[in-house]
């Protein structure tokens, strides 16, 4: 099994045996072959004798490894493409219209299956996201009020002084706020007034 990574590229992902896999690493080495073309057109591809097909000629490697027949079916749902789910023989051969619409329904699972995966884990980044810049909104408007309290400053000249004194320790601006908070970082007048390139507080 063909299926794309979180850039678009394909990998091998699953495979039958050690002769499967090596024979779609190599598809993919050369970016030629029955299953290659499957994924790029969204086209179930069917090949009987990989050998002596024109369409990839350095694909003949195939009987190396012991194979004379490739079906690569799409991975795919609407116009999305993930992947492709292939099928290998030793003889040559053809698939009857009954066994292609099994390989068929069985790719389309694969894909709605791993499409949800996919979706959650997106989701679930999304949340972790929002989570973490709310986290950090909320300590920098922590941070804000203390600093306006301890320097008698209101709360926008306090958010001034916040970022210039984390630009000046070369911090990222939720980290200062922790600090602050914290009581680590020490943001008294006299402290603020020693540090280069802080504006002393009016």
């Amino acid at each position: 099994m063909l299926l794309t990574d979180q850039q678009g590229a394909l990998q091998v992902v699953a495979a039958s045996s050690e002769r499967t896999r090596l024979l779609e690493l190599f598809q993919l080495q050369i970016d030629q072959g029955p299953c290659v073309d499957c994924f790029r057109t969204g086209r179930p591809v069917s090949v009987a004798d990989p050998p002596n097909a024109d369409r990839w000629p350095r694909f003949a490697a195939a009987a190396e490894v012991g194979f004379a027949y490739v079906h690569a079916v799409p991975m795919r749902l609407r116009s999305e493409v993930i992947g492709a789910l292939n099928l290998f023989d030793v003889h040559p051969r053809t698939l009857d219209e009954s066994k292609l619409r099994v390989d068929k329904a069985l790719a389309d699972v694969a894909t709605i299956g791993l499409l949800q995966q996919r979706a959650i884990h997106r989701s679930s980044m999304l949340i972790e996201q929002l989570q973490t810049a709310l986290n950090s909104r909320v300590l920098i408007e922590q941070a804000k009020g203390v600093l306006a309290e301890r320097l008698q400053v209101d709360v926008d000249e306090a958010f001034a002084l916040m970022r210039s004194g984390a630009r000046s320790r070369n911090r990222r601006l939720s980290e200062f706020a922790q600090a602050i908070i914290g009581g680590s970082e020490d943001f008294s007048p006299a402290a603020v007034a020693r540090q280069p390139g802080v504006p002393t507080p009016r």
